[in-house]
């Protein structure tokens, strides 16, 4: 009988592993970390050298992204101004450059359906949260379109 007991015990204990591994496994957090792929969040920083601290960007196709820039810089944004502008892919940038430099009026985004987002042109020591939805997959450029710092404030966003 106490054989029997002992026997009972540990087939109880172990079951009750089973039990709590089998929990683990369908864990809701397990689910969130899977919602996870679809939301992307970014710091890019920039400065007064006219330079982001990134130049690629990677995120899935369909994910919901939060941008955020901030100029780390000292100087404002009528000498040093940056921005973070996502172009679609088939955009020239050299031309959507200079047609930006000459948009003053709108903190240099021009008119017309180039740009996927955008953030506000900022001086030093500010930022700019912005949110969208990643594009289809492809490589998309991104720049500061504040006049003459697009040749060296570039970089890609690389949609997978």
């Amino acid at each position: 009988m106490r054989k029997l007991l002992i026997v009972y015990l540990i087939s109880s204990l172990i079951a009750g592993c089973a039990e709590n591994n089998t929990k683990k496994s369908v864990n809701p957090t397990n689910k969130k970390k899977s919602d996870d792929k679809f939301k992307t969040e970014i710091v890019l920083n920039s400065n007064d050298t006219m330079k982001f601290d990134q130049n690629m960007l990677l995120v899935n196709a369909g994910s919901t992204i939060t941008l955020t820039l901030n100029h780390t810089g000292k100087f404002g944004k009528r000498g040093m101004g940056h921005n973070f502008v996502l172009l679609k892919s088939d955009v020239d940038v050299a031309k959507f450059a200079l047609k930006a430099a000459q948009a003053y009026k709108t903190e240099y985004i021009p008119e017309g359906d180039e740009i996927l987002a955008y953030t506000k042109l900022l001086g030093g020591g500010e930022s700019d949260t912005i949110t969208f939805e990643a594009p289809k997959k492809g490589y998309y450029t991104f720049i500061c379109s504040f006049p003459g710092h697009w040749q060296l404030m570039k970089g890609k966003l690389i949609v997978k």
